[in-house]
């Protein structure tokens, strides 16, 4: 536990972080990189152009800031970040190299600001807030299906909605039962490639659209042509790994996953809510509560740009098919079907509402629903970027 002085301290520093935290984390990570390059392979270059990173560091460091006598109320938030840092195999000895140019960071945008003694309760508090992610990641490498990165073949190959490819893998290591594996519906897998376009080794997440792993791990992966920020690793995937390739993997991670006590009952309906490729994992959860309990209402609600980019249509077909009592909603941009606040009015409340999609889809869904007064505990979300950058609440 810190220090009462440096609760005091850090307590203090609050303000301050509201308003240079993005301005402290973005100098953080330029003098971070330049000392250690190597780190360049773990982040997702991305998210740093386009700020996402910073912004969710800054959030966090705020968070913890204010509750530093008490992280445990951060146990959600540092439960989602611990599933990302071993995804992407960050370590104990990761921890020290970001505590120093934190810190370092802290003084160099503060200044004379930046006293002896704020430098010092930070360092405190920072070793505080370390061993709390350290010892929730320990317990999460211990229970990861495999470790490290594996070599898995690409055994199969669909273009499905014109730019997502699915993608079905088998482990090289056949002491590696797949079929025995525990897949939970909303997890993502991380691919680790050396793509031809860049200057280091680039991981990157994808959801699991299926947790049937009879014959395969199934991901999907949304090809990116953005001109400003063209997607690295998945217009590599698309371009260059073809059936027959071997890529590596680390084990399925994530905490985006259905309500257990609520899959078997009938009371509560489940609203899947997705645009794009944001159906990846609520596929996956659609598919696991048809099978769980087929009874369950299901409102079921997609939008993509036309029908031509319309994901996974066929399964999502039989799948709904299977389910007793459902509802089935499809908005097409281009054809000015908007899934909005008029939309949502027409949700049951209460409902257990599951998102997923870009972070200006997040925000504007959870906004919605939160004006139409849904409880936060019934929403559950997954962009697909730093969660802790979304503008929520």
């Amino acid at each position: 536990m810190a220090s009462p002085k440096t609760l005091q301290v850090v307590k203090a520093t609050v303000p301050v972080l509201e308003t240079h935290g993005t301005q402290i984390t973005t100098v953080f990570y330029q003098n971070m990189f330049a000392e250690h390059p190597e780190l360049l392979d773990i982040f997702n270059e991305t998210n740093q152009k386009l700020g996402r990173q910073q912004s969710a560091l800054a959030t966090t460091v705020l968070a913890a800031a204010k509750h530093l006598e008490q992280l445990e109320v951060l146990l959600p938030q540092v439960m989602q970040i611990g599933h990302k840092h071993r995804a992407l195999q960050i370590k104990p000895e990761h921890y020290p190299i970001v505590g120093k140019h934190l810190l370092g960071a802290i003084k160099e945008v503060l200044g004379d600001a930046a006293t002896d003694e704020i430098i010092e309760a930070w360092a405190e508090a920072y070793a505080e807030i370390a061993e709390v992610f350290i010892k929730v990641e320990q317990s999460m490498y211990e229970q990861a299906m495999w470790p490290g990165f594996a070599p898995f073949k690409v055994v199969d190959k669909q273009i499905t909605g014109t730019d997502i490819a699915a993608f079905t893998v088998q482990p090289e290591d056949s002491s590696l039962d797949i079929r025995a594996l525990p897949l939970t519906a909303g997890q993502y897998i991380t691919v680790k490639t050396d793509p031809q376009d860049s200057d280091h080794i680039a991981l990157r997440h994808y959801s699991l659209y299926s947790v049937d792993s009879s014959d395969g791990i199934k991901f999907a992966v949304r090809r990116d042509n953005r001109n400003a920020h063209r997607g690295l690793v998945s217009n590599y995937l698309h371009d260059h790994v073809e059936v027959g390739d071997t890529i590596l993997l680390s084990a399925p991670a994530g905490d985006f996953e259905l309500n257990k006590p609520l899959i078997e009952q009938n009371e509560v309906p489940l609203v899947l809510i997705s645009a794009g490729v944001g159906i990846t994992p609520v596929l996956a959860m659609l598919e696991a509560q048809v099978k769980a309990n087929p009874s369950r209402p299901i409102i079921w609600a997609y939008a993509c740009q036309n029908p031509e980019f319309q994901a996974f249509d066929t399964r999502v077909a039989q799948l709904l098919g299977q389910a007793q009592n459902v509802q089935q909603h499809t908005f097409y941009f281009e054809q000015g079907q908007l899934l909005d606040e008029s939309w949502l009015k027409t949700l049951p409340n209460p409902a257990d509402v599951y998102v997923c999609g870009s972070m200006v889809f997040m925000d504007s869904m959870i906004d919605g629903l939160m004006a139409l007064e849904h409880s936060g505990d019934n929403i559950h979300y997954e962009p697909f970027g730093p969660k802790m950058s979304l503008n929520v609440g």
